[in-house]
């Protein structure tokens, strides 16, 4: 079943597209990754999936049990965020607002999943540092335990290893698939790096002079060239 339909979609800001009729479907335990130039537009189009800026025109339908704050965001950090005078447990359970209504406080059971989401995360050791005195890497797995805390069907990831060391990196996409493949969570994630996509994502959405959304096989097939003797998901190697 498709969790979110995206059909003519056309997305920008102040009446003007950036991005032009894009049609792509994601179902429960997709992994796509949306690629594409800088500039191209694909934060825009994040950013219009989760309600953030309305469509241009086109349409995006959900699924019923999928609504905005049943998804799961980490965007990109700006400085002043690195620098938030927070603890580990007080910003991954902020995460649980969304699910509050008009509750002044947390309730035991969002505390706990504060708690599991921390754990999952392997970040306990850190729950009572300031947030502001982490690493990038510890920071991001921070994020990433607080937007799990919003849902448990679909991360929305805007460049989630950006500024990140290689090792720190590979660290993180192995903590997304595994969110992916054990836990049944969709992932959309906007990346520059296209062999990571290619490695760890079932489906492609390339934003740019041309369009593609498909398979991450006919990803490498229609662009074999770019990617000689890289095998992704899918087992198809072009």
């Amino acid at each position: 079943m498709a969790q979110l339909i995206c059909c003519n979609l056309s997305a920008g800001y102040e009446g003007k597209a950036v991005v032009r009729n894009l049609n792509f479907q994601v179902h429960a335990g997709d992994y796509l990754c949306i690629v594409g130039e800088n500039g191209s537009g694909k934060t825009t189009l994040m950013k219009t999936i989760l309600g953030l800026h309305p469509p241009i025109s086109g349409k995006i339908f959900m699924d019923n049990g999928l609504k905005n704050r049943k998804i799961g965001y980490l965007p990109q950090q700006t400085d002043v965020q690195k620098d938030f005078p927070a603890s580990v447990r007080e910003i991954v359970l902020s995460g649980c607002q969304g699910r509050c209504g008009n509750r002044p406080f947390y309730s035991r059971t969002e505390k706990q999943m504060a708690e599991d989401a921390i754990r999952k995360m392997e970040i306990s050791h850190l729950a009572k540092r300031c947030y502001r005195s982490l690493s990038g890497g510890q920071q991001q797995r921070v994020l990433l335990a607080r937007a799990l805390c919003a849902t448990q069907k679909m991360l929305v990831l805007d460049e989630p290893v950006s500024g990140l060391d290689p090792k720190v990196a590979a660290q993180m996409y192995a903590q997304i698939e595994k969110l992916n493949r054990e836990d049944g969570i969709t992932v959309i994630m906007i990346s520059h790096d296209i062999e990571a996509a290619l490695r760890y994502a079932t489906h492609i959405l390339y934003i740019g002079d041309r369009l593609f959304f498909g398979s991450n096989a006919s990803y490498q097939r229609q662009f074999s060239q770019a990617f000689p003797g890289l095998k992704g998901k899918g087992g198809d190697q072009s």
